[in-house]
């Protein structure tokens, strides 16, 4: 049903609402909805999913703003009207938040730089850990490193469950007491 078609009975609807039908008003914002919702898709068609929570803005608008609506006047103008208001306020919203996200491009060397740093890390990591002996190292490398529980590690290793604890815990105050001397 075209625009013009609809506004007598949803104008009819409307005034009755605001005259205390609650039936006619719970009709009348349906219809609205629907009419707001194709009026909105054709507007949005990039967004999707942004339709319908505008939608529901416009409904709250209008409700809140009932008070506002002269019944001389075409209701179908008013909700177009405050539409594109929230139109509008989305827009800014959208055009305020893809302002803060960096282009792909710049993106590409982060991520380059996070994996060499990655890597270099790794490096660093593993020529501290050879530092230590075994009865320290491999515990930490097990089990915290590879996420083993502390009985995998102590079969793997013939280490008793104690004693793995105990090496991780020498392990990582000697990993500690290097890296204090290195930062010195």
């Amino acid at each position: 049903m075209a625009v013009h078609d609809a506004e007598p009975e949803l104008r009819r609807l409307f005034t009755l609402g605001l005259d205390g039908d609650a039936a006619a008003y719970r009709s009348a914002l349906q219809r609205l909805g629907a009419h707001l919702r194709a009026f909105l898709r054709r507007r949005l068609h990039g967004w999707p999913d942004d339709v319908e929570d505008l939608v529901q803005d416009c409904l709250l608008a209008m409700h809140n703003q009932r008070h506002t609506y002269q019944s001389d006047q075409p209701l179908t103008a008013w909700a177009h009207a405050i539409a594109r208001h929230k139109l509008v306020d989305l827009l800014r919203a959208k055009g305020a938040r893809e302002a803060l996200h960096d282009p792909l491009d710049d993106a590409q060397a982060l991520v380059a730089a996070s994996d060499t740093e990655a890597g270099e890390a790794r490096r660093d990591l593993e020529g501290l850990l050879a530092t230590l002996p075994d009865r320290h190292r491999l515990p930490i490398v097990h089990v915290k490193l590879e996420g083993r529980s502390v009985a995998e590690t102590a079969q793997l290793t013939g280490m008793s469950e104690s004693a793995v604890k105990v090496g991780i815990h020498r392990g990582l105050k000697a990993l500690a007491t290097q890296l204090g001397r290195l930062a010195a």
